[in-house]
């Protein structure tokens, strides 16, 4: 696995129980010549520069910001993927308050890849040049993934690629950059990160194992930021333009089919040298498929994982376990069920049965519901990657069969039984033939006696029955990235030690095969299109999806969809979502779908409800927010600085 890992040397101190805090004093506090005279100093600044790098990972939801320690309000409650009981809170970043400044944090983090490139050369004679040539690039590496996470959001930001220090009781003039053009804050990505490939080594030999970014990394970022650019020059149609006619949101329309090849070049550049993890895949084996797809996210060794962020107690941990585990496997910190997915993200994976609009096939052919031994019988022929990315009601985790019931039916079964609400109704569901737990103002969840003599909970162990919700609130719990081998007692937030993987070879793939069948759409040669129909066929045998895709029955839906499940919860769809410029047109007016089982006491079987989620949370998404505000401290500091639209 070719990764940063985030040791830090002794002289940073780690980060905080809540927050991001690293104690290396700045470079205008610590001597040139503690820092650029030998490779522990110089690794030491690598070390600040990595740390600050803003990667959405395990300590990132949008109102918490980056390297925040509660993980509530998770990013895929925002984009269909999942309901939460926090999720009215995420629907825009915050800023603002006490939270890590995105605007101000990531500039100091420019200073210091500017001071670095400019100061390095001066004390260059203590270093060979193959060290000062990497150093640089590595440098130039987070200079562009810094500007990737200002652009994404702001648009176009000022560019600074000098070192600019203000001294008390000097003109503050030059401080006050104005906006560039968005497309010129992607060219300088593009730069930057062109610089990167062409000096860093094929494998970073700094860690012994190749752990900081190589010019691989580098062209792996370089797909998606590519990408990124393309997809607004095409589909974006919010625009701003300065006194000076600089277009500082939006890109020229002409632009996108160049951006695109960017794209797809560099995400060729990885081949074999990364590769799908197949280490416990088997074409014939169903199991081993689903085995296969959990352990790609924790495997050290995996031949997929291109740059990660490492955690390691106790100095940096998370607590994605603690806020996400099913309900009876919850810890001492009483977090649980944080992100449950909905049906809507469950309906677009292969397997399971469906109408002829793509829904779930709950009912039989004369309208009732169909009835099921086990609730895992619904999913039996699901593919083995929406297994591993979700718990299914009555799957097994850590030895335990989850247990996740919306109630108890008491009501007859003899010619089947009907569905509990109207299709599409809003309702709550009738208290006359139910017995349920799902009394929001309480925490009962009491034993009922069935007609055999034995009893149940009307919920289960994991379902509807507590008053804050920490439940399976959709009937799924999510599954990618939970620790199975971690004990309920050591399931805390401060506690938790997962690697995050921020970007894999699967995404440069599914970035490939996007960029490719843009180039085609383009008009560009069916070349792209066949290799990008070859990729997807790829990640959907890998996931044991079927049937395999026809030739020329895929486009761009097609592969967005693919990429919505592969990249899911892994903190990608929301801003895939935000460029392709759908966000609004999905949410709006939406109320996502849950799976409800219930347990139908006269049949001894169950049977699911397929409805809108019962607390009728309505989603909306405005426009404007595909460019987020400047911080209004920014504005105050620099007149010169443009606010966007509709703020």
């Amino acid at each position: 696995m070719k990764r940063y890992q985030y040791i830090l040397l002794i002289i940073l101190a780690v980060y905080s129980s809540s927050c991001r805090k690293i104690n290396i004093a700045p470079p205008n506090i610590i001597q040139n010549d503690a820092v650029f005279t030998t490779p522990s100093g110089i690794q030491a600044y690598m070390s600040r520069l990595y740390s600050e790098l803003p990667i959405e990972d395990f300590r990132y939801s949008p109102d918490m910001g980056l390297n925040f320690f509660w993980i509530i309000k998770p990013t895929p409650a925002v984009t269909g993927e999942a309901l939460s009981r926090d999720q009215t809170g995420a629907t825009a970043e915050n800023w603002g308050d006490w939270h890590w400044d995105v605007w101000g944090g990531n500039y100091a983090t420019i200073h210091d890849c500017n001071y670095f490139i400019k100061t390095l050369p001066t004390y260059a004679s203590n270093f060979t040049p193959d060290q000062v040539k990497a150093w640089t690039a590595e440098a130039y590496f987070v200079r562009a993934m810094t500007y990737f996470a200002l652009v994404k959001r702001f648009g176009g930001v000022p560019i600074t690629t000098d070192v600019l220090n203000y001294v008390i009781g000097s003109d503050p003039t030059p401080l006050k950059i104005p906006r560039s053009s968005e497309k010129a804050v992607w060219d300088q990505i593009q730069s930057d990160l062109d610089y990167a490939i062409a000096n860093l080594p094929a494998v970073n030999a700094d860690f012994g194992d190749g752990s900081r970014a190589n010019k691989y990394v580098a062209a792996a970022f370089e797909s998606r930021a590519m990408l990124y650019a393309g997809s607004i020059a095409k589909y974006n149609t919010i625009t701003l333009f300065d006194a000076q006619k600089n277009q500082l949101c939006g890109i020229p329309a002409a632009d996108a089919t160049a951006y695109f090849q960017k794209a797809y070049d560099a995400a060729k550049m990885l081949d074999g040298v990364y590769s799908l993890y197949l280490k416990a895949w088997s074409a014939t084996d169903k199991t081993a498929q689903y085995q296969n797809f959990v352990n790609l996210f924790s495997d050290a060794s995996s031949p997929e994982s291109i740059f990660v962020r490492e955690y390691n107690y106790p100095n940096s941990v998370h607590g994605y376990d603690a806020y996400n585990v099913p309900r009876q496997l919850i810890g001492p910190n009483g977090y649980s069920s944080e992100v449950n997915p909905t049906l809507n993200f469950v309906e677009m994976f292969d397997g399971i049965p469906k109408n002829s609009d793509g829904t779930i096939q709950n009912l039989d052919a004369t309208g009732h519901y169909k009835l099921f031994t086990n609730t895992m019988d619904l999913f039996a022929n699901a593919e083995p990657r929406l297994r591993a990315t979700v718990i299914f009601p009555g799957d097994v985790f850590k030895n335990q069969n989850i247990e996740i019931r919306r109630g108890i039916y008491t009501g007859g079964v003899t010619g089947g039984i009907s569905p509990l609400i109207p299709p599409g109704s809003r309702s709550q569901y009738p208290t006359s033939t139910i017995v349920s737990a799902a009394d929001i103002t309480s925490n009962t969840n009491n034993p009922y006696k069935l007609p055999d003599g034995t009893s149940l909970l009307p919920a289960g162990a994991s379902g509807i029955f507590t008053a804050d919700q920490t439940c399976a609130i959709s009937g799924f719990s999510v599954r990618k990235w939970l620790d199975p081998n971690l004990a309920t007692a050591q399931v805390l937030e401060n506690n938790e030690t997962q690697t995050w993987i921020e970007i894999r070879y699967g995404e440069v793939l599914l970035n490939r095969a996007e960029a490719g069948m843009e180039l085609a759409n383009a008009g560009q040669g069916s070349t792209f299109s066949a290799d990008a129909f070859s990729i997807i066929n790829q990640i959907r045998s890998r996931a044991g999806a079927s049937p395999s895709l026809s030739a020329g029955s895929m486009t761009i839906d097609t592969i967005r969809k693919e990429r919505r499940k592969e990249l899911a919860f892994e903190n990608k769809t929301w801003w895939d979502l935000r460029r392709w410029r759908i966000i609004d047109k999905e949410q709006n007016g939406t109320i996502y779908r849950i799976l409800m089982p219930f347990y139908a006491a006269q049949a001894g079987k169950y049977f699911f409800d397929a409805r809108t989620d019962e607390r009728n949370d309505v989603y909306t998404a405005d426009p404007k927010w595909y460019y987020e505000q400047i911080p209004g401290g920014a504005i105050t500091k620099s007149p010169n600085l443009v606010q966007n639209p509709g703020y």
